[in-house]
């Protein structure tokens, strides 16, 4: 528990806020223009269509809190769910994209009151449809749109984002496909799979813990194969709501200040150049994908926006919307989480 407070302890959203906005300010300085900021003209329109794209958000929240009530059979309490959502966003706000929020997030599901099989299974099952969201989202944006779906070349780091990318993909693939057999054919291949890998020397002293995630893995597998068309269906849907909600953010913040620009056909490759997009973030080293989102938004949309100069403010005004409130909002949340799930219950003396 300790470990816990100290790797999610409410000051550590200082350090991706410090990576976002020192990576922002950088651009903006070594690419000075001073028509940046021109496009911030402030009116009725403009704050209806910011107002939509913070409806997206919640549209996103809503929708992950109903998919994890789907995957815990019911188990949780709407209050509960939106807490463990907040959490997990929060935990995962604070951790390299790379690794994620896995390990608090089964933590908060074992401290609501499920058992560890069960927690596990739970977050191991989310993970998995957001993976083939993107595994499957991707060659279909890229069927639609064909290489349009990648940075243009020419624009700054273009053809570094699009190696990531590729990589990016590639490394979803792999673990997706590996999950995939290891969850619903062979939960046994994993955990003999983990104990070849370390016994490599230097590994030697992860050895547990991988057995232990193996075991884990196990569990769930048998937690879900038995579970009916309807549980898939309906947490894929809420799966596919949460991805197109927060992806429907920049197509809004962008009909905020330039509605007039964009076509039908802007708004969908908007959509699958932010799915690409979110593929070089899940293998960001830093928390948050903090720094990486700022920097290669340009890349990856400033050929849609009327202004290049226009990229870095409307990058900063994006993660003001969709990343930086969950960093608040679960430092709030955490503290009175803590004391409520580990508060004591009273001991009362029988008086005879």
């Amino acid at each position: 528990m300790q470990d816990l407070r100290k790797s999610l302890r409410p000051g550590r959203i200082l350090i991706p806020v410090v990576f976002g906005l020192g990576v922002a300010s950088w651009m903006l300085y070594s690419n000075f223009d001073p028509e940046a900021f021109s496009f911030l003209r402030w009116s009725w329109t403009a704050a209806f269509w910011i107002g939509v794209s913070l409806l997206m958000m919640g549209l996103r929240d809503l929708a992950y809190t109903i998919r994890i009530m789907i995957l815990t059979d019911g188990e949780l309490s709407w209050k509960q769910a939106f807490q463990v959502i907040m959490l997990w966003e929060f935990s995962s706000a604070v951790s390299p994209s790379v690794v994620g929020g896995t390990g608090p997030a089964i933590f908060f599901l074992y401290k609501e009151g499920l058992n560890s099989g069960k927690s596990t299974a739970v977050v191991l099952t989310a993970i998995f449809l957001d993976e083939v969201f993107f595994i499957l989202m991707a060659p279909l944006v890229f069927l639609l749109f064909g290489s349009n779906v990648f940075p243009p070349i020419g624009l700054p780091f273009a053809e570094g984002v699009r190696t990531a990318l590729f990589l990016g993909y590639g490394l979803i693939f792999i673990y997706t496909l590996i999950l995939f057999y290891t969850l619903f054919f062979n939960p046994h291949f994993f955990k003999r799979l983990l104990s070849f890998v370390f016994l490599i020397p230097f590994l030697r002293r992860f050895r547990m813990r991988a057995r232990k995630l193996a075991n884990q893995l196990i569990v769930t597998s048998q937690q879900i194969r038995d579970k009916s068309w309807k549980y898939w269906l309906y947490s894929g849907i809420a799966t596919f709501l949460s991805w197109t909600g927060r992806y429907w953010v920049v197509n809004f913040i962008f009909m905020a200040f330039f509605f007039s620009h964009l076509g039908f056909a802007d708004h969908l490759l908007i959509y699958a150049r932010q799915l690409t997009m979110w593929i070089v973030l899940l293998i960001s080293p830093t928390p948050g994908g903090s720094g990486v989102a700022e920097f290669i938004f340009t890349d990856f949309l400033g050929d849609i926006i009327p202004n290049l100069a226009w990229s870095v403010p409307l990058a900063l005004i994006w993660r003001l919307i969709s990343y930086y409130p969950y960093l608040f909002i679960g430092a709030v949340i955490l503290p009175g989480w803590i004391k409520k799930v580990y508060r004591k219950k009273p001991v009362y003396k029988i008086v005879e």
